[in-house]
């Protein structure tokens, strides 16, 4: 009854009469971890520039060139309105298709180590999964919105949307590009859970899908190597297990306060990909414990707010700013859990980066983007509290005797 009477008295307050306000601790939280990324990358890749020949801060303004267009998306993700990313949300859908689809095409998809998973505009890739993460939080935010009584109540509005999901996940698994695959379809049930899903629905169809996927991970020798690698890295350090027992070795060398900024030994050619998919171990070597526990403050920091500004947007009744805040903060926190648990050898090797901290190119420019969307939502839910705020302000007036 109170939502109802809030939505009634605030029609009647015109938007640009209400004050919306940016979130300072998202911002903030956002802006450290960029920060953290841009000197973890300059620490951790100059020796392998140097050994590429292609000068030692090449991928550190690589980097910089990436975030500062990150940084332009965020600005404009942060400026467009929920509304209309509501009402495209299906347009935009049918573009993350294209876009897992034009990596098979000859001329503009690329094969990198014989994975077709970015395409090339002009003189940079493009990994086409990283704007679909997006696209795939604002259509499911728009879909549970849309059919909230079918996928509370129903088994088979929760099997529409994970539907959805699996095509993209199909797509994605002819990259091939498992970890993606996987993280997308996590935040889909995560997202449709939060969005009332009954859990008994939920675990029906997980028992049913976890062969399935068991059978997927199987199916390539080289997923296989992954899992019996992590299972035992010391068993074959030199071959399959190298880069776990490197990575544990670097985060070993590193103990509580690690060895000093720039002082990584592992750095120097032994850890692979040391300024992407394996920086947190570079963070540890360098910073210790005290650095892993920095960055898991920082994200903490950062999903918590999402997460509690989805909850206020639910409250307010604005449930596709809700889910898209829901949405945004368990990508990050999911892909966060994947690359830090990877790095600490508690899960198998995936090649997904650190949001915001790893050299990734496109998954930094998308991951700003993200934050941009939940940036919006902080402006959103506060412009309404606002409004709600005035609406009362001005009953209270109407009815105050003269």
């Amino acid at each position: 009854m109170l939502l109802l009477d809030y939505n009634t008295e605030l029609q009647a307050v015109r938007h640009d009469e209400s004050r919306g306000r940016y979130d300072l601790g998202l911002i903030l939280a956002a802006v450290a971890l960029a920060s953290l990324g841009v000197v973890m990358v300059a620490s951790s890749s100059i020796a392998i520039a140097d050994g590429q020949h292609v000068g030692s801060f090449y991928y550190l303004e690589r980097h910089l060139v990436f975030l500062a267009l990150g940084i332009t998306a965020c600005v404009v993700m942060a400026r467009i309105e929920l509304a209309w990313l509501e009402r495209h949300a299906l347009f935009l859908l049918l573009c993350g298709i294209i876009l897992l689809l034009l990596v098979f095409l000859p001329i503009i998809g690329v094969r990198i180590n014989g994975a077709r998973r970015w395409i090339r505009l002009g003189l940079i890739g493009f990994q086409t999964v990283e704007a679909v993460k997006l696209i795939l939080v604002v259509y499911m935010s728009s879909y549970l919105v849309r059919h909230r009584d079918n996928v509370q109540s129903s088994l088979f509005g929760v099997i529409k949307p994970l539907g959805i999901a699996a095509i993209l996940v199909v797509l994605l698994l002819a990259q091939p590009d498992f970890g993606s695959a996987m993280l997308l379809m996590a935040v889909t049930v995560g997202m449709v859970w939060l969005g009332g899903a009954s859990a008994r629905h939920l675990a029906l169809l997980g028992t049913a899908c976890v062969p399935l996927l068991a059978g997927v991970a199987m199916s390539q020798d080289y997923r296989v190597k992954r899992l019996t690698s992590f299972l035992d890295p010391w068993a074959d350090p030199f071959k399959d297990g190298f880069q776990l027992t490197q990575a544990l070795i670097a985060i070993g060398r590193g103990e509580w306060l690690g060895v000093g900024l720039g002082g990584s030994v592992q750095k120097l050619f032994y850890l692979p990909e040391a300024h992407t998919d394996f920086i947190l171990a570079v963070i540890a070597e360098e910073l210790g414990l005290a650095g892993i526990l920095l960055v898991l403050a920082l994200f903490a920091w950062l999903v918590g707010r999402g997460f509690v500004l989805g909850l206020r947007a639910v409250e307010q009744n604005q449930r596709f700013a809700g889910y898209c805040a829901f949405g945004v903060a368990l990508t990050i926190a999911l892909q966060a859990m994947v690359s830090i648990g990877v790095n600490l050898g508690v899960l198998p090797t995936k090649g997904l980066t650190l949001p915001l901290i790893s050299s990734g190119g496109s998954s930094v420019m998308m991951t700003c983007a993200a934050v941009g969307v939940l940036i919006r939502v902080s402006y959103e839910v506060s412009r309404a509290q606002d409004a709600m705020m005035r609406a009362i302000a001005a009953q209270q007036l109407m009815e105050a005797p003269a």
